[in-house]
């Protein structure tokens, strides 16, 4: 036999031998610690709605939303971030739901905060998308173009009314430029110097946000390319990620995860501060109607492909399976 290298010598496969062996010598270890559930929550309604594109996600009621907090808290999940579905009456040019204090993300900050007060993260998507009539992330200039700046002041009020809700943690998802830096001069001006900021530093234009737009009964026209970044670029993600820092981001995340690992491990080596991932409805999607036909294993693929996220540098998850996964996890 021909001998190669320092074979037979070194023979890698003896650390694969059994699954306690496996375990042992695992570089990258998933925990329920490292999950966030992001849950939609819709005004008025009684009884959950399912999200057909999603399967296995609904649109909460107040009541199942306490129910869904409660029990990823019980799963060990850190953190809950929350999505308001409002009634289509209440959109407007400019998203003014999202600033009503008795609108339905405040109004479901409060309710997860009574349910499980500082036992689990209570966060809120930051962002006009839900709440607007043409669907879109910001208010449109008389051009029908996204207003960068007069969004900002959108954003500031929306911070102050989540923060005044007892949020945790709020995520400007919109991709405005300067986004951040304003949110924080709003929280510090009302003394909310405690609510951090996960900046969504890098938020590609994907073609994997489809079910998304379900799920949160989007109105959007057109696309977002002019303010959601390219998915061919990578340099860009680095300028924005040191704006962010800059204006005073205190953990910074990547979405999607799965198509962007690149991304999100770059990031993760460039930075002192917590990286998430958000593993969007497309890819749990796909997996969904993958194992549905029979062509995967549905639980191994789930844990395979947050694994991954995790190896790639991801400290924090979000992901739909947030609670299954725990579960799982506390069970192994």
């Amino acid at each position: 036999m021909t001998v190669y290298g320092s074979f037979p010598g070194s023979r890698p496969r003896r650390l694969r031998t059994t699954p306690a062996m496996r375990r042992m010598v695992a570089e990258t270890r998933l925990n329920p610690a490292d999950l966030i559930l992001p849950a939609f929550v819709r005004e008025g309604v009684s009884e959950p709605v399912p999200i057909a594109a999603m399967p296995g996600v609904v649109q909460h009621s107040l009541d199942t939303l306490r129910k869904a907090a409660v029990e990823a808290r019980e799963a060990g999940v850190s953190g809950i971030m929350l999505f308001g579905v409002p009634e289509d009456a209440k959109k407007d040019a400019a998203g003014t739901a999202g600033t009503d204090p008795d609108g339905i993300l405040q109004v479901a900050v409060r309710a997860v905060k009574e349910e499980v007060g500082d036992e689990l993260v209570v966060m809120s998507d930051l962002c006009l998308d839900e709440y607007t009539d043409h669907g879109h992330c910001g208010v449109l200039d008389a051009d029908g173009r996204v207003d960068n700046d007069a969004t900002l002041e959108r954003y500031a009020e929306m911070a102050q009314v989540q923060a005044d809700a007892g949020v945790h943690v709020v995520g400007p998802s919109g991709m405005m430029d300067g986004q951040v830096g304003v949110i924080r001069d709003a929280l510090d001006t009302i003394g909310r110097e405690d609510v951090s900021i996960l900046a969504y530093t890098a938020k590609y234009s994907s073609a994997f946000y489809g079910p998304f737009r379900e799920a949160v009964a989007s109105s959007l026209k057109g696309d977002r390319k002019t303010y959601q970044q390219d998915p061919a670029n990578l340099r860009e993600s680095m300028r924005e990620l040191a704006l962010d820092l800059a204006e005073g981001a205190d953990m910074v995340m990547v979405k999607p995860a799965g198509p962007y690992l690149d991304v999100l491990a770059k990031v993760a080596e460039s930075v002192d501060v917590p990286v998430a991932a958000y593993q969007i409805s497309g890819e749990y999607a796909m997996v969904e109607a993958a194992a549905e036909k029979g062509w995967i294993e549905r639980d191994k693929a789930i844990l395979e492909t947050l694994t991954g996220i995790r190896r790639a540098g991801a400290q924090m998850i979000l992901t739909y399976w947030a609670t299954e996964a725990a579960q799982k996890l506390g069970r192994a």
